[in-house]
């Protein structure tokens, strides 16, 4: 299971928000290459990248930072999300050296979207579904949809997407411990892989999920939990690799 350490980009600096709110944020350095740097010497094998502002705006503000940590790291793969609105910004961040586009919003607001990018980028695209109560979240989390959560991502499994990220937003940066039975339950659903994401605060969320990484849980996101030092990444890796 790969443990993908997440940095949260807002205004060109690496932040940490609670519950998707812009105005709840916690600066964690005012230079994201150094984080990242940081996490590929502890032994990151993939990092998360976010665009917040992007998510907000619905297309790129962060893209520069995000292509020098792509150039600067080119064996790590990179996943990048937030603001992926069209094919020309997927095309843009392929070309900077990003191994994975996550799609989001839009991914529920136009499903065909994701249709016809997994058709002109296959290999590349990853679908984010965040949700609450099985309930799948858009806009930055500020509005719930009526689609439930396991029927989009089987209908993205048939698209040809490569992985699910799973965010269960009732948790997210609020260090309450991953939803494991619902990330679990969804796993099950489908066969391609999830990426766990949300609230994962310990090493215990990070045993309960590899408990049921047999699932198709082929991951997990971790946060604020790795900036404020509940989780050490060399510590956690050594866990993940049974040593």
């Amino acid at each position: 299971m790969l443990l993908i350490p997440a940095i949260d980009l807002k205004d060109g600096k690496c932040v940490r928000l609670r519950q998707g709110r812009m105005e709840d944020e916690t600066i964690f350095a005012d230079d994201p290459m150094e984080m990242a740097q940081r996490w590929v010497d502890a032994g990151a094998r993939r990092l998360h990248l976010v665009d917040l502002n992007g998510a907000f705006a619905g297309r790129p503000v962060n893209a520069d930072v995000i292509r020098r940590i792509a150039v600067a790291f080119p064996d790590v793969p990179i996943q990048v999300g937030g603001g992926i609105r069209d094919e020309d910004t997927v095309q843009l961040y392929l070309d900077a050296g990003v191994q994975y586009v996550i799609i989001g919003t839009k991914a529920v607001s136009a499903p065909h979207f994701v249709n016809d990018l997994c058709l002109e980028f296959p290999g590349h695209i990853i679908v984010g579904l965040d949700a609450k109560e099985g309930k799948v979240a858009i806009d930055g989390w500020s509005k719930l949809s009526n689609h439930d959560v396991i029927d989009l991502a089987q209908r993205f499994e048939r698209d040809g997407v490569e992985a699910i990220v799973y965010t269960d937003i009732s948790r997210d940066g609020m260090m309450e411990g991953v939803n494991v039975e619902a990330t679990a339950r969804l796993a099950g659903e489908i066969s391609i892989p999830v990426i766990a994401s949300g609230g994962i605060s310990s090493v215990d969320d990070i045993k309960a999920l590899l408990a049921v990484a047999d699932e198709g849980i082929m991951g997990a996101i971790i946060g604020r939990a790795l900036y404020e030092g509940s989780i050490d990444l060399v510590e956690a890796q050594k866990l993940v690799n049974g040593e």
